[in-house]
């Protein structure tokens, strides 16, 4: 009987410790689990930052990679376009073959100080800001360097974290180009309808003419149906956009000294 007690209680020690040892192998598998948990989102968290690192430096990279004349950028849109199997229509064309009526009213109508600023036009972007802090309706305040960074790296749509992203591009694409080659390439990735992209495209789409063709009033609809192309059709003007054409075909008659970056 003693023996057996004894042999009752070893069992029972024996198996206290069999079951401590599998709390622990199990305790241990936990943390293991945990440990590998943790070091899996760590990776992604690090692959997540790599990503935002590089989405944030490459256009900066394509910059330098645009400045030569002889490289055709796409925009956004384009690869947009490509990526839902749209297609588009984009036909580049040299800045010395697009009309300089296309030209000048564009300037006109978009960015009068393109040739006087450094990318950003900083005194219309503050009295935009000074009239948003008074509550005032508010007019863009977007350079043609800052439409052609939004066009070729960003995306459309208003929002202060694009208008964040777009100031710093506008100023270094600014600094490395030279105004003829940032008109040169806005002109050519600007949207002008459905899938309609550049100079060349719009001219044969909505006038069948050549971009170098253009004539004062067909370049003045152009200009100022760039804001929303898809509602302002530059080949079926309402008054409203005919009258609007007409000031702008007036103020590129008169554009002289503010072209004096691109022509002289």
């Amino acid at each position: 009987m003693g023996a057996w007690a004894g042999y009752g209680r070893e069992g029972r020690t024996r198996g206290c410790a069999s079951l401590l040892d599998e709390n622990d192998r199990t305790e241990e598998r936990y943390q293991a689990l945990e440990d590998t948990g943790r070091s899996s989102v760590r990776v992604w968290l690090r692959r997540i930052f790599l990503v935002v690192i590089f989405l944030l430096v490459a256009p900066y990279l394509l910059i330098v990679l645009y400045r030569p004349d002889f490289v055709r950028p796409i925009s956004t849109l384009m690869l947009a376009d490509l990526v839902t199997l749209q297609g588009y229509d984009r036909r580049w064309v040299a800045f010395d073959d697009i009309s300089p009526n296309l030209v000048r009213a564009v300037m006109m109508s978009e960015d009068g100080q393109f040739c006087s600023h450094g990318g950003v036009d900083w005194a219309q972007l503050q009295s935009v800001i000074d009239d948003a802090m008074a509550g005032e309706a508010t007019r863009g305040a977007s350079t043609i360097s800052m439409q052609t960074s939004k066009n070729l790296f960003l995306w459309n749509g208003r929002s202060f974290v694009r208008k964040a992203l777009e100031l710093p591009l506008a100023l270094v694409s600014d600094l490395l180009w030279p105004k003829r080659r940032t008109m040169e390439v806005y002109l050519n990735v600007a949207e002008w309808g459905p899938g309609i992209y550049g100079a060349e495209a719009a001219a044969q789409y909505h006038f069948k003419t050549s971009a170098a063709k253009l004539t004062r009033q067909q370049a003045a609809l152009l200009a100022v149906s760039l804001p929303n192309p898809i509602d302002r059709v530059a080949s079926k003007p309402g008054p409203g956009l005919r009258r609007l054409a007409a000031v702008v075909d007036r103020r590129a008659r008169q554009s002289g000294a503010y072209t004096s970056c691109l022509f002289d």
